[in-house]
This record gives structure tokens, C-alpha cells and sequence, in this order.
């Protein structure tokens, strides 16, 4: 049985890989340190508290365990927070994630994929976005995808690893078997914040309504958390078939605005959604959408859940069941 060391997996999309990958009948081995994390994601999962920062234990980690693969979605991912700590997102994102890299390095583990974002091409200048657009991050969070991306192409010309990279617009949704979701806090993602305001009684703050796009806010290519999954499992198997590395994104083609999201909402919940407007997030850029072509042509990969309404019911279901997320079990 093939061992993947998932960092971060304790988190909303890892959690959801995590569930993948016992289904498939591989081994998840999630090391997590629950900075934003839920113990309870991870069910019947192997599970390491630990950081990466944290290299003894880290080391231990792979002397314990025969680690085959490692999926790596350990990150700090906040825009706006990334814009006003920089350094902490350099050392998160960047400094850890070599840590990592190292480790994996000296137990010959060759098999790595990354969690990387639509957040490395910066204001784009065409739509959909190819993988081929340049890189050029309007952000710290942003930048450090995009560095961690570097160092993982030079690491494979070395012939020390191969890897693949997926790059995601917006996961949303929730597991349709009711048992994950997303539960930040604080909570930054539309989605969820909307509909935890039908439940709360609170305004959606809409980040900047005097974009250049149809309705002034902000488009986004919304995908749902379990294609994200799935794509991961196809990635992983890629990498099992030989020197497969590569970059793709991961989306599904339509933009929405943030209006847009928030409409959907209600046709959803049934239930009216205040917004009120709000100063633009520094980092932003206005339109965001994939072009995923290349995953789904090469991998194999096909969207279950490619419509908005359908991801937002999903993501429903579980906040309208899970009113306070995980609770207090962590």
C-alpha cells in the first residue's frame, strides 16, 4: 500500500484528499500543525501534529514511516494578510516548504505534488488563463507559489524528484457525503461567508465595486473541493507512471462575479443576503478564470460539480448542518 505524507491535511481541501485517498486504498499519513486545521477532518486518517519548521520531528516522521509520495498543501493563503505580513508568508510558504523538500531529499522520496494558485499569474492578460501566461504575481502569496514552483522545476532537472503543480482558482463546495467542509476563522472565502450570513443575520462586505468588469466586483472561477480531490489522485498517478512533471490548472472555464455569487446564494438558501460595499483588497486582481484544458487532455480529469449553483448547495448542506464547522474538536 503506497504512503503519502499529506501536509496540511488536516485542512478544508486537504481533508477532502485525504477521503480520496482512503477510498482509493492508498495510505494518507496527514501531518498537520492545526494552525487552521481541524483534527476531526481528518477521520480515520494517520495523523502527525507537527510543523514544518519543526525538522526533528519532521525527520522522525520519515523514519517512521516509508513515505512513498508527499502531497503538499501546507500554506498560509491569505491575500490581504500576505500583502501586510509578507515575511511570514516567505517563511511559511517558501523557507518550510524547502525544509520539506530537503527531508524528502535525503529518504529518496521522488514523488511530489504541489498545491499551488492561480495567484502566481497576477492581473492576466487573457481569459481563460493558459499555463503558459507569465507569471507575475500581484502578491506575497502569489509570489511564493510562484517561487516554490521554481524551485521544484529545479529540483527535477536535477533528476531529485518530479512533481506536478497544480495551480487552483477558487475551491468551494463541501463533501456531498456531509462529512467535510470549510470552517476558517476567520473565514476570508465568498461562498462560505455568505451563506454563514443567512445563518447569522450578517452583511457580505463586497471588496471593490469599481473593477472593469460588467458589474464592478471581482470575477471568479469558482471549483468544486472534490474535483479538486480527484485531480490530485490523478496527478499522483501520473507521477506513478514515470517522469510525468508538469503544471496545470485546475478550474472550470466560467468566471462569476462576486454579485453574481451572492445572487446564487439566495436562489440556493431561499433566504435574502445583505452585501454592502467595501474598499478594494490590496493584491486583487479583477478577473481570474482557468483554462484547464491541459489537465483534462492529459490526465484524464473530468469536473463532477462544474456548476455554481450545484457547488454552493453542497457548501449549504454542510453550514446549514454545521452551524459553528468542526465545533470545538480540533
Amino acid at each position: 500500500m503506497f504512503t503519502i505524507l499529506v501536509t496540511g491535511g488536516a485542512g478544508y481541501i486537504g481533508s477532502h484528499v485525504v477521503k480520496e485517498l482512503l477510498r482509493q486504498a492508498y495510505r494518507p499519513l496527514v501531518y498537520d500543525n492545526l494552525q487552521s486545521g481541524h483534527r476531526r477532518a481528518v477521520k480515520d486518517a494517520l495523523f502527525i501534529e507537527g510543523d514544518l519548521a519543526d525538522q526533528t520531528k519532521l525527520r522522525q516522521t520519515f523514519e517512521t514511516y516509508t513515505v512513498d509520495a508527499i502531497m503538499h498543501f501546507a500554506a498560509d493563503c491569505q491575500v490581504g494578510e500576505s500583502v501586510k505580513e509578507p515575511l511570514k508568508y516567505y517563511k511559511n510558504n517558501v523557507v518550510n516548504s524547502i525544509r520539506l523538500l530537503e527531508t524528502a531529499e535525503e529518504f529518496h522520496v521522488k514523488k511530489f505534488v504541489f498545491s499551488s494558485s492561480a495567484a502566481v499569474y497576477g492581473e492576466p492578460s487573457e481569459i481563460p488563463i493558459p499555463e503558459e501566461h507569465p507569471c507575475l504575481p500581484t502578491n506575497p502569496y502569489g509570489e511564493t507559489k510562484w517561487i516554490f514552483e521554481r524551485v521544484l522545476q529545479s529540483f527535477q532537472y536535477s533528476e531529485k524528484l518530479d512533481y506536478i503543480s497544480l495551480r487552483y482558482f477558487n475551491a468551494a463546495g463541501a463533501d456531498p457525503e456531509g462529512e467535510l467542509g470549510e470552517d476558517h476563522s476567520p473565514e476570508t472565502h465568498l461562498i462560505p461567508i455568505a451563506l454563514m450570513a443567512t445563518l447569522r443575520g450578517d452583511a457580505v462586505p463586497i471588496f471593490g465595486t469599481d473593477y472593469d468588469t460588467p458589474d464592478g466586483t471581482c470575477i471568479r472561477d469558482y471549483i468544486h473541493v472534490v474535483d479538486l480531490a480527484q485531480a490530485h489522485i490523478l496527478a499522483l498517478k501520473k507521477l506513478e507512471g514515470g517522469r510525468n512533471s508538469g503544471v496545470y490548472n485546475l478550474g472550470n472555464g466560467n468566471g462569476y462575479s462576486v454579485r453574481e455569487v451572492i445572487e446564487t446564494a439566495k436562489k440556493v438558501t431561499g433566504k435574502n443576503i445583505h452585501s454592502v460595499g467595501s474598499p478594494r483588497r490590496p493584491g486583487d486582481p479583477a478577473r481570474l478564470v482557468a483554462g484547464s484544458e491541459k489537465m483534462k487532455e492529459k490526465l484524464g480529469w473530468v469536473p463532477g460539480y462544474p456548476d455554481l449553483e450545484t457547488i454552493i448547495e453542497t457548501a449549504w448542506r454542510w453550514h446549514r448542518n454545521h452551524p459553528e464547522g468542526y465545533g470545538d474538536a480540533r
